[in-house]
């Protein structure tokens, strides 16, 4: 008899007569499927030490508040879902816990689902233990949410989310349309590890309800959580629904903000924030009615307009339900918002968002602006705004008057880690003196921490290369973050070198390696990036067929691509591209340094992305002391639609040289960045750079440059209607002879 037989006979056997719990070890999803048919109140089914691989489990039963059925590992993390894996509960006092996901995706839209289709939810269930770690699709535009909670009365706790880098919501709850449940969920003392950006709309850590259902109520508890580095997006919290309690959570270096972005009624109160300085870390924006912001902390946030400390949005009068209502009635009061870079009040007012915040106050709170500024902005009328009791360190000419008192205000960390004002007069101003911040301990399942990111440029062995060796073969044998460092001499380079991880190909001190390019330089196609240094590149024989460094479909988002010290000699104008990447991927950082680029066509191509939705390839990208003669162009970076949901793409570029380049009339385009930076660089004999502004308030500053025979900088504005929003100061121009 086979085993899952037997296991299928006792267990109906056992079912037959009244038994005390039982532990139903099982080893393969057939006897998982028995255990689960056969399982009565109290029981626990155990999934057998190893690796699952595409299992997609279904836990369906019905416990008792008293006597809950349980799936459970054998032992707590040593039981990892792989491959194409999912779970799927659904029932009431279900129990879920000490499972690992873990190198792969889920085949469906949804990790972990409260829910075993549109009718069939779970109820008063719970996912505790549990970590999903890095289990993201391969193309980030492939959207999934981790887990997704449905019905009522449910529970995610002390359980561990990292790495996330495709669309969708680590953490959702999911309310449906024309039928919103009064959900009551509790979702505390989890860890939300990094999330680096998204580059679009889509990448929220936690987002509770739509717009759809959001004037209704959720009633879910959010608290004591950690959210370390969640940057997917602006919104790390995205509030859509009503009555919700965001509370005592630590928010560390995250960009972004808790957003009340649809809903009435909500409360965020006693959370800790922790910028660090990092740009665009946030606090919490305010939109809708009735919402309470209270007790909080808020440590070197550096975010502005939409993501500064605290931001109060203007509205759309007579608003559909999905853009911006306006502010009535919100509370904030006895929040201390510390060495913060803004904190803006009718923010995003324009011609559609004109109906300013009304009936609201702003009471007791301490501010102390970022190196001594005053921190306060207002991007529309604040009458609807009242001030009183408010503290502010004392500035030369402050924003704000009546209700924010200017006074000397000294600071002293207490035993909490949190700064106070020493003024005992002050002692109940700010926020309360018994916050106490989450630890790192208290949060998540305490048998796990992350394996270690992907070895960073340089932190693996060192290779030597001799001159006409295969460099092909150093590749291959490479292990992550190694540096193969080449002789003087000429490496013929027949077919793309295949880099899988972060490598760096450099050349040794004094030498001057010579990479001689048949076709390409490099694919990348799998983690991590490349680094090339200090050596010469010439294409002069490749065909143009591609570029010299591809970054092919399916390669893992937040790669990196570095050339320092690097001179490249292209076929001819107009035939070789420098980096191209594929739909899908994206790059956290693209830097040139010190480099010479000659006779090539567009040096870094980032057009791939053509879907409306706002995708971009690259967060930034950066260009440094180097030199183009005869390119197409130097960059033509795209970012499409309208949305205000990301932080980049960021651009600068400084110290450079420019001879001769451009296609027809434009030697640099840069279209839907954030933040742009053009400073003390010559333009000679070359086409215009041309900047067009769609999305956001971006930041554009074009000045100290010269330019030679060369047209003056252009800026489009899109969507904007007001005056152009761009420095364009202090640059040279010089006429053609």
């Amino acid at each position: 008899m086979k085993i899952g037989s037997a296991l299928i006979l006792a267990l109906l056997a056992s079912a037959a007569a009244p038994a005390n719990a039982r532990d139903l070890l099982v080893s393969d999803p057939a006897q998982f499927r028995a255990a689960v048919k056969a399982a009565k109140p109290g029981d626990a089914i155990l999934l057998a030490d190893g690796e699952w691989r595409d299992f997609q489990a279904l836990f369906v039963g019905t416990g008792t508040a008293t006597k809950p059925i349980t799936l459970a590992a054998q032992t707590k993390g040593k039981v990892v879902l792989t491959g194409q894996s999912n779970l799927r509960l659904a029932g009431r006092h279900l129990i879920v816990s000490g499972l690992v996901f873990k190198d792969g995706a889920s085949p469906t839209a949804e990790v972990i689902s409260f829910r075993r289709n549109s009718s069939d939810l779970a109820r008063d269930s719970r996912v505790t233990e549990v970590v999903i770690d890095g289990f993201s699709k391969a193309d980030r535009r492939a959207e999934d949410i981790w887990v997704a909670l449905y019905g009522t009365g449910n529970r995610v706790d002390h359980s561990h989310f990292e790495g996330k880098t495709n669309s969708g919501v680590t953490l959702a709850v999911i309310r449906k349309a024309g039928d919103p449940l009064d959900n009551r969920h509790r979702i505390d003392h989890n860890y939300f590890g990094p999330r680096p950006p998204l580059g679009s709309n889509g990448g929220e850590t936690i987002r509770i309800g739509t717009s759809e259902e959001s004037l209704s109520d959720s009633h879910t508890l959010v608290e004591r959580n950690i959210f370390d580095r969640c940057s997917g997006e602006v919104e790390i919290v995205s509030v859509k629904s009503g009555g919700n309690i965001i509370r005592e959570n630590l928010v560390l270096a995250s960009q972004g903000a808790f957003v009340l972005r649809h809903g009435n009624g909500n409360i965020v109160e006693r959370n800790i924030f922790f910028g660090q300085g990092v740009p665009d870390t946030g606090g919490v924006r305010v939109i809708n009615r009735d919402q309470i912001v209270r007790d909080n902390y808020l440590e070197g946030l550096a975010g502005t307009s939409f993501k500064s400390a605290i931001s109060v949005m203007n509205g759309v009068p007579n608003s559909v339900i999905n853009r911006y209502h306006q502010v009535a009635n919100a509370r904030i009061e006895s929040n201390s918002i510390i060495d913060a870079a803004r904190i803006t009040f009718a923010a995003g007012a324009d011609a559609e968002r004109s109906a300013p915040p009304v009936d609201s106050r702003f009471d007791r709170n301490v501010i102390v602006g970022a190196k001594g500024t005053d921190p306060f902005r207002a991007e529309g009328a604040i009458g609807g705004i009242a001030f009183a009791d408010n503290v502010e360190a004392r500035v030369a000419t402050p924003l704000l008057g009546a209700g924010v008192e200017q006074r000397e205000v000294t600071l002293e960390r207490g035993a909490n880690g949190l700064l106070y004002p020493t003024d005992p007069a002050l002692a109940a101003i700010g926020a309360p003196r018994d916050l106490r911040p989450v630890t790192r301990d208290e949060v998540g399942a305490s048998w796990y921490r992350s394996t270690a990111p992907e070895a960073a440029f340089g932190a693996g062995v060192t290779r030597r290369v001799a001159a006409g060796a295969s460099l092909a073969a150093a590749v291959a044998g490479a292990q992550p973050g190694d540096t193969l460092t080449l002789a003087t001499g000429t490496y013929d380079i027949p077919a793309p070198l295949t880099v899988r991880h972060r490598l760096t190909i450099a050349g040794a001190k004094d030498a001057k390696p010579v990479l001689r390019i048949v076709s390409q330089l490099a694919r990348i196609v799998g983690g991590g990036g490349l680094r090339v240094e200090n050596l010469a590149i010439d294409a002069h024989a490749a065909g143009g067929a591609g570029p010299l460094i591809a970054i092919e479909a399916g390669a893992a988002p937040n790669y990196a691509i570095a050339l320092d010290g690097v001179s490249v000699r292209g076929p001819a104008k107009g035939r070789l591209t420098g980096v191209a990447m594929a739909p899908g991927t994206f790059a956290d950082d693209i830097i040139i340094a010190n480099s010479s680029f000659a006779d090539m066509g567009v040096v870094i191509d980032g057009t791939g992305e053509q879907e409306p939705k706002g995708w971009y390839p690259m967060e930034r990208l950066t260009i440094a002391d180097s030199s183009f003669a005869g390119v197409g162009m130097l960059a033509d970076l795209l970012r499409k639609g309208t949305d205000e949901s990301t932080f980049g793409p960021w651009f600068a570029m400084t110290g450079s040289n420019v001879v001769d380049s451009g296609t027809d009339g434009v030697a640099l385009r840069i279209s839907g960045a954030q933040h742009v930076r053009i400073t003390a660089n010559a333009f000679a004999k070359s086409g215009a750079i041309a900047i067009i502004h769609s999305v956001g308030a971006p930041d554009t500053r074009i000045s100290g440059n010269s330019f030679a025979a060369t047209p003056a900088p252009r800026v489009e504005e899109l969507v904007y209607k007001g005056p152009l929003r761009a420095d364009l100061s202090n640059n040279a121009m010089e006429a053609r002879p």
